[in-house]
């Protein structure tokens, strides 16, 4: 574990000396709650239950492997590391929890996990995460668990097929905007990076707008994505209803 002065994931590495981060109490938080999680679904058939297994062990990855320590010395890392527990290690897990979201609520979850991602990667409350160990896994587990909520609201279409194609839109708009933002930035904004991106051959503005593309275009197409595979279930469970209501 690191002290005071170092954070959680370690010293910015330079080139060949990212390491891996082998808390053995966050390993065992992450088998506890992936286990506990997998014994529930055991009464469910299907891939469901590995599906959740499966988004248990890309978030444990994400916050294990040498990405971790790797987001000490890069921003784009950072967001990479976001980016994967958000929106695929959350919606593997979200496959395997009760869906019922009603249009309400599923409109709270795009709200929070909006208000979390913006929030986390405002100069302030970011570099802030490197000097404290309690507001770093705030970070991580208010942002994590607002995209549990969203991907369950989402996947379930408990709220309706319009519904949820519109919270994707949303969220697809707003992270957009912000990598756009990060992106298109004319300086960099996190003062943490100064001088750790540049044994990577990248000054901080470059490291910065590689972030800002991470968050922009990958998640908008897997958003977009999403909702078309959304609206073509949807068309093929009203023409099997279709069917079956002919004579």
């Amino acid at each position: 574990m690191p002290d005071a002065t170092t954070p959680y994931c370690g010293a910015a590495p330079v080139p060949g000396s990212a390491a891996w981060t082998l808390d053995p109490v966050l390993i065992a938080c992450l088998v506890l709650a992936a286990g506990a999680h997998y014994a529930l679904l055991q009464q469910r058939t299907g891939w469901r239950p590995f599906a959740a297994l499966i988004g248990w062990l890309v978030v444990a990855l994400a916050l294990v492997s040498p990405l971790c320590n790797l987001s000490v010395a890069l921003f784009s890392a950072r967001v990479g590391q976001h980016m994967v527990i958000a929106l695929i290690g959350a919606p593997l897990i979200a496959l395997g929890l009760p869906c019922r979201i009603a249009a309400g609520r599923t409109w709270g979850a795009v709200a929070a996990f909006a208000a979390m991602l913006w929030l986390w990667h405002m100069p302030g409350p970011y570099g802030l995460t490197f000097t404290s160990t309690t507001l770093y896994w705030g970070m991580h587990l208010s942002t994590f668990g607002a995209a549990l909520w969203l991907w369950t609201g989402l996947l379930g279409r408990s709220a309706g097929l319009w519904t949820g194609l519109a919270a994707s839109f949303v969220t697809a708009t707003q992270m957009s905007l912000l990598g756009a933002l990060l992106t298109f930035s004319p300086k960099p904004l996190f003062a943490v990076h100064l001088l750790s991106t540049l044994p990577w051959g990248l000054t901080p503005l470059e490291d910065q707008h590689i972030g800002g593309l991470i968050m922009w275009v990958p998640t908008g197409l897997l958003l977009v994505a999403f909702a078309v595979a959304a609206f073509g279930s949807e068309l093929a469970r009203l023409d099997r209803r279709a069917a079956g209501a002919k004579p």
